[in-house]
């Protein structure tokens, strides 16, 4: 067989049940209503890129700010200190976990 033509897909539409070529992407459109041929797809994609778009939130870290004083700055910077050691305690058991499941 000397098909150089790649496979093709098909996908019924959700709005019109039309049959329509489906080339498995989330935009995909019906060829007779022109609507998404998988929307609940197309929405879980457009949310994940909308939280990877996102800011992290800095939770673990302490802030640090210019005003603050000595004693104060001393204080924060041990906690800071803290939280590094354990965020890097639970990645290492994390870590180890992971290699020794294989």
């Amino acid at each position: 067989m000397n098909d150089a033509s790649p496979l093709s897909a098909a996908k019924k539409c959700p709005h019109c049940g039309f049959w329509s070529p489906w080339q498995q992407k989330s935009d995909d459109l019906c060829e007779r209503c022109g609507q998404l041929l998988d929307p609940v797809r197309n929405r879980s994609e457009q949310r994940r890129e909308e939280e990877a778009k996102a800011p992290l939130p800095q939770f673990m870290m302490i802030e640090i700010k210019p005003e603050d004083k000595g004693v104060v700055r001393l204080f924060k910077q041990m906690v800071r200190s803290g939280q590094l050691a354990f965020a890097a305690t639970v990645s290492f058991i994390l870590w180890f976990l992971t290699l020794a499941a294989g």
